[in-house]
């Protein structure tokens, strides 16, 4: 039987990467995962820039809103409070709801006593949406409230803070004081809104109306 020859063994060779052709795959690859997570994030805003926009730039002709907004709007700071059982509360945990705050001492004077009146009524007017707002009085000095006032203010977070701390974030109207006005802040925790000093109960109202119509279909009521 014929032998087959022996045949020489042969190797491929396989050309190695170009170190800068590597290189550049990589800054592909980042750039690539780059866009992708800029467009998760933007997928994610997209509701809240939405209901932004339609508040602060669709507008019927002719609209005008009633309180002052903040810009640039002013997050909650990592500050805590301390509740009426003397429990530490960062202001943070306040998220997720929209919030109408009041600032006072604790002895509440009659001006405090209206807007803790305001707070409390204008929610209520509020109907089926008045839980997804929170009345907030920030109280600050630590002099413990009368019997009546708590009373008064069960359904409200009432929390005392320092007042040096409190102005770093929240800001009266020139000439004003920061006891003197009203503030919202937004689900996502910005101070967006100031309320003029003796404010008009129907127009704050109106103004927390259209908040929540146009954040309907991403705020939620609860945390």
């Amino acid at each position: 039987m014929a032998q087959t020859p022996d045949e020489p063994l042969t190797l491929t060779v396989h050309s190695l990467p170009v170190p800068e052709q590597a290189g550049q795959f990589d800054a592909a690859k980042t750039r690539s995962g780059r866009w992708k997570m800029m467009a998760l994030l933007l997928v994610c805003a997209a509701p809240v820039i939405a209901s932004y926009f339609t508040y602060y730039v669709i507008r019927p002709e002719g609209r005008r809103n009633y309180g002052e907004l903040i810009d640039p709007q002013r997050p909650i700071p990592t500050l805590s409070g301390v509740d009426l059982q003397g429990r530490a509360v960062p202001l943070l945990s306040l998220k997720d709801q929209w919030l109408l705050i009041s600032v006072a001492p604790s002895a509440c004077d009659a001006a405090c006593e209206k807007h803790l009146f305001l707070q409390r009524q204008i929610r209520e007017a509020l109907g089926k949406e008045k839980d997804r707002l929170d009345w907030v009085w920030l109280r600050t000095d630590p002099s413990p409230l009368a019997e009546p006032l708590q009373q008064a203010t069960a359904a409200a977070t009432v929390l005392q803070i320092d007042p040096q701390a409190l102005a770093t974030w929240l800001e009266p109207a020139a000439g004003q004081q920061l006891r003197d006005h009203l503030y919202v802040v937004d689900p996502i925790g910005n101070w967006m809104m100031r309320f003029p000093a003796d404010a008009d109960p129907k127009r704050v109202k109106s103004d927390l109306d259209r908040l929540l119509r146009a954040s309907a279909f991403w705020d939620k009521a609860g945390r």
